[in-house]
């Protein structure tokens, strides 16, 4: 906790240094340097004060919500069957509570996990939830027809791995932080663009500026995102290595290769949060943009390791 807090500070700390270094560039450049007035008002009579406490609530709001509602919205999208260990189980599903009991108990969490089925063809599997006490684990029944025991074993492991790296928690404060820098500096940007024109098309140029920015913006920090993304999954992989044994972690990742068509279908309840949650998402042709790197460079990184 102490590590991801102070990674969370280091970041924050470096994405407003990169703030006041690029508007610092920017008012040596132009004749803005004298809009610095006024009680710390700045262009169009906007407090920048102001402006980024703005920033933080429109970026971190958002974020934390999902944060909070994700376990929720997960078992309604996906259609989760809650497997309630105290209640009659069938010899499968109890199997599959018992493997996510014995894993959780080994990563050292305190609280297990909620398990659940969801009925799907796709083979695949995911973790979410606000916090550790409050996680879901579940597979898709298409993940328990083609694969074997092991391969199901080292697939829940590297699901556990997420929970216990606290990586829900960790992409929510990384998207709140690209979020604040986005809602920031797109509208520094636009009203340096407003600036340009005709005063009276600088209220329209200005709307659409923000817009476009935003989108420009957004577009760039995704870039962000999806690398810790990527960076997560391979952590996640050796965290099942450690939890169900490398054998196994290596013969999950290669079950998912062998169904490749399968583990990414994208089904209707299916959205872009539920895929980046998973152990396995969609190719991309882009792969700044794909959340999880190709699954022969996760097999070849977690046997070099």
């Amino acid at each position: 906790m102490a590590k991801r807090l102070f990674l969370f500070l280091l970041t924050n700390i470096l994405v407003l240094t990169t703030i006041v270094i690029v508007w610092s560039v920017i008012i040596s450049f132009t004749d803005l340097s004298g809009s610095f007035t006024n009680g710390g008002e700045g262009l169009a009579g906007i407090n920048y004060g102001s402006l980024l406490v703005f920033s933080l609530l429109v970026g971190f709001i958002g974020s934390f919500l999902s944060l909070a509602i994700s376990r929720i919205v997960a078992k309604k999208m996906m259609r989760v069957k809650v497997l309630d260990p105290n209640e009659q189980l069938t010899a499968q599903e109890r199997a599959i509570v018992e493997k996510v009991h014995r894993l959780s108990r080994a990563a050292g969490l305190m609280h297990m996990p909620e398990v659940g089925i969801y009925q799907s063809r796709e083979v695949n599997a995911f973790a979410t939830g606000p916090t550790k006490k409050r996680s879901l684990v579940a597979v898709s029944s298409g993940l328990l027809q083609q694969m074997d025991d092991d391969a199901v074993e080292g697939v829940i492991a590297h699901e556990i791995a997420h929970v216990a790296n606290g990586d829900m928690v960790t992409m929510t404060l990384l998207q709140g932080i690209v979020n604040t820098f986005v809602v920031f500096l797109s509208r520094i940007a636009a009203i340096i663009v407003s600036r340009l024109v005709r005063s009276e098309l600088q209220t329209v140029v200005h709307i659409a500026s923000i817009i476009i920015f935003q989108i420009l913006f957004s577009i760039l920090g995704s870039i962000v995102v999806s690398a810790f993304s990527r960076y997560r999954e391979y952590r996640a992989d050796r965290g099942g290595a450690d939890l169900a044994g490398r054998d196994k972690m290596a013969h999950a990742l290669r079950s998912l290769k062998n169904n490749t068509g399968l583990a990414q279908m994208k089904d209707q309840t299916d959205d872009a949060a539920i895929q980046t949650m998973k152990i396995n998402g969609k190719s991309k042709m882009v792969s700044l943009f794909s959340s999880h790197p190709p699954i022969d460079e996760r097999i070849a990184r977690l046997e070099r390791d």
